[in-house]
């Protein structure tokens, strides 16, 4: 007798009937594009190369390439925004922005997987990190040069790759996303001083009294100025989430490597905590003690 547990030999009618069911999806790949082709995943999943014996070092790997592929879009969206800002296009401008502060706002819970490496985890790769560090993203550096938080010697640490730099270059010289925002405000007939509508560029930005009062008389008459208001607002929401994404990785190096310096020549924890103090949009927080 059969055992009841045992299969017996398939026919092709039998065969037939026990496949499974794709509901009609494709399954043969050998001429048309699949979706590991759309996603070039093997050049993707195939990006890993731990320097070190260790286990924890993929995480580290991977925490760090997935938030360059994120800076990657808001950079995207970034340069776009300004260009819609500049072109008078404002409703587009503010849905780029509120997608970068959703890309900010994901990269926040992303430092909850990297804080799950301990110390001693972290001490047995670090030997193999060499001089790299965090502070040599060129793609997080021209964030902030968008941004208005700019720094010429910055450039510096990038002259080894000449298309790196020449990106931060030209972003350093160019109004920034904020530097946009106000020219719009003069635009629509609010008045700025014209020192500040004329550059240069490639300064950090300080807070000037009239562009304050400008600021200021958009709140006071939202439905007046309610584009520029609305701007204004993506401008606070992208700003706050900015904070909250630089606190905490703030948190999670002094959890992981405690004070140590940076693996870059940075004094680490307390160079990150000295970032938090960067304002980016500065009147639109001061005139808010105001209203």
């Amino acid at each position: 007798m059969q055992c009841p547990f045992s299969q017996g030999a398939a026919t092709p009618a039998t065969a037939q009937a026990q496949a499974p069911d794709y509901h009609g999806a494709q399954l043969d790949f050998s001429r048309d594009m699949s979706y590991g082709d759309y996603l070039s995943l093997d050049t993707i999943l195939g990006a890993q190369h731990p320097l070190s014996p260790d286990h924890n070092e993929l995480l580290f790997i991977v925490q760090h390439q997935t938030s360059e592929l994120w800076m990657k879009l808001m950079l995207h969206e970034l340069h776009g925004a300004r260009g819609n800002i500049a072109g008078g296009q404002l409703p587009a401008a503010m849905k780029m922005l509120a997608r970068v502060a959703a890309i900010m706002n994901q990269l926040v819970h992303a430092w909850d997987v990297l804080a799950t490496m301990t110390p001693p985890e972290y001490s047995a790769i670090r030997p193999y990190l060499g001089a790299s560090s965090g502070f040599q993203s060129h793609q997080y550096r021209e964030i902030e040069f968008l941004l208005g938080n700019k720094n010429a010697t910055h450039l510096q640490v990038h002259r080894h790759k000449p298309a790196a730099h020449a990106a931060l270059d030209s972003a350093l010289r160019q109004p920034s996303i904020y530097d946009e925002a106000i020219m719009a405000m003069a635009r629509g007939g609010l008045a700025v001083d014209a020192a500040r509508l004329d550059g240069p560029w490639d300064r950090p930005v300080r807070s000037d009294a009239s562009v304050k009062a400008a600021w200021t008389m958009v709140y006071r008459n939202t439905g007046q100025y309610w584009p520029l208001y609305e701007l204004a607002e993506k401008l606070v929401d992208l700003e706050t989430a900015f904070r909250l994404w630089r606190f905490r990785h703030v948190t999670t190096v002094e959890r992981v490597i405690g004070f140590k310096a940076g693996t870059g020549g940075t004094e680490g924890v307390g160079y990150l905590r000295k970032m938090l103090d960067v304002v980016l949009f500065p009147e639109l927080f001061e005139l808010r003690t105001e209203l």
